[in-house]
């Protein structure tokens, strides 16, 4: 079992930047791989980027690649998504999530946060 807490979720001008924070419970948080999704308003939920469990692999969708970077720490049981060069497109709600495969699509991930909300105005 993998409890999930997001924070750092803001309204910023468009061109900022923002660190989302997910805090891990649980003492198998290292062997889960970890995703960002995002879900803005009328649309489905989408994958922003996903990290294997060693944090050596990662994965960006083609909108955010160069801009948006995830990370994790196994020893404090934390995964990071820094977001630069924020656009109004941006705007959404997001999640983390754990999953034990390397994957794109939510239905892969076994745990949810509660997310967190990201505006962007432009």
């Amino acid at each position: 079992q993998v409890q999930l807490v997001e924070s750092g979720g803001a309204s910023v001008q468009a061109g900022g930047s923002l660190r989302l924070s997910c805090a891990a419970s649980g003492r198998t948080f290292s062997t889960y791989a970890m995703g960002w999704f995002r879900q803005a308003p009328g649309k489905g939920r989408e994958v922003v980027a996903y990290i294997d469990w060693r944090g050596i692999s990662t994965y960006y969708t083609t909108s955010v690649k160069g801009r948006f970077a995830i990370s994790r720490d196994n020893a404090k049981n934390m995964v990071y998504l820094q977001m630069n060069s924020l656009k109004a497109e941006d705007t959404a709600v997001y999640f983390c999530a754990a999953s034990r495969y390397i994957a794109a699509t939510p239905e892969t991930y076994d745990y949810w946060g509660q997310g967190t909300q990201v505006t962007i105005s432009s």
